[in-house]
């Protein structure tokens, strides 16, 4: 036996571990990637668009909402809710909060629900138990305007200039910490920025 035949077989058993290594690369790189940033900060192709129309059917034959509300030269903070929605009821509280804020009543700004593919009885026993932030809910039964807003899954909440423009969206449910770091700040943002 030559020299030559003797050093091939190792040769070929470290061309043999070449796709493992290059596989163990690359899963490494998406295991890595799956674990940056935050899932929170979505991207939404609709801020510093026009909300996509609404015209929701409002709870137990209250007015709905609609894209007037949208637009009545207030910032409106829009927020999509499930009664079947675990962080939904987790958020509700931070939702009071907001709600009851006197700096922002005073400046106009009203948060709105919309319940995504809810019933209106799950929805009035929810807000009965848990009080009601809103000052108008519309019902996406079919969940057609959480498609046309580019909803991921509830909860989210959108910050809309009085004019319509979406200001900003925030994916998942809203905590205290949250609320004072980046809704509110966002809220007055929203208050003094042109349309884009």
């Amino acid at each position: 036996m030559s020299a030559n035949s003797e050093t091939a077989p190792p040769r070929r058993r470290w061309l043999a571990f070449l796709p493992l290594a290059v596989f163990a690369v690359v899963a490494a790189l998406l295991f890595v990637r799956l674990y940056a940033g935050d899932p929170a900060k979505l991207p939404s192709a609709l801020i510093g668009q026009s909300a996509p129309p609404l015209t929701l059917a409002g709870l137990d034959g209250a007015a709905g909402l609609t894209d007037a509300d949208l637009r009545h030269g207030h910032v409106s903070v829009i927020n999509v809710f499930g009664s079947w929605c675990e962080p939904c009821h987790q958020e509700h509280p931070v939702l009071m909060a907001l709600a009851a804020d006197d700096a922002l009543k005073q400046k106009g700004v009203v948060l709105y629900g919309v319940a995504q593919k809810d019933s209106s009885g799950n929805v009035r026993r929810f807000l009965g138990a848990d009080g009601d932030p809103y000052a108008k809910v519309g019902f996406d039964s079919d969940g057609r305007a959480g498609i046309d807003w580019g909803v991921y899954g509830v909860p989210e909440t959108f910050i809309v200039r009085g004019d319509g423009t979406i200001a900003y969206k925030v994916v998942g449910p809203l905590t205290a910490e949250t609320l004072e770091s980046e809704v509110k700040p966002q809220i007055f943002k929203a208050m003094e920025s042109p349309r884009s």
